[in-house]
């Protein structure tokens, strides 16, 4: 698994606390283009600098190696 990542309901979830809100929505930003070229597409959670991230394939009901090469890409969305 990933690190700092959990398996919850079928699901890759990882809570990433950002400085501001507009860095949150910035690593959203990123994440969202990541998850188009993939075509695939994650549950996301915005609540002020925290964001919830949720990776599964709802087709296959659980998570594929797909959710899990998803999970370590959102890395790239993580400020340095």
């Amino acid at each position: 698994m990933p690190e700092g990542w959990r398996e919850e309901d079928d699901a890759l979830v990882r809570e990433f606390e950002l400085e501001s809100f507009p860095a949150a929505v910035a690593f959203v930003d990123c994440l969202a283009e990541l998850a188009e070229r993939a075509n695939h597409h994650p549950d996301i959670d915005i609540r002020y600098r925290k964001v919830l991230v949720r990776w599964t394939t709802h087709s296959a009901g659980g998570i594929t190696d797909l959710d899990r090469e998803m999970a370590e890409r959102t890395s790239a969305c993580e400020p340095t």
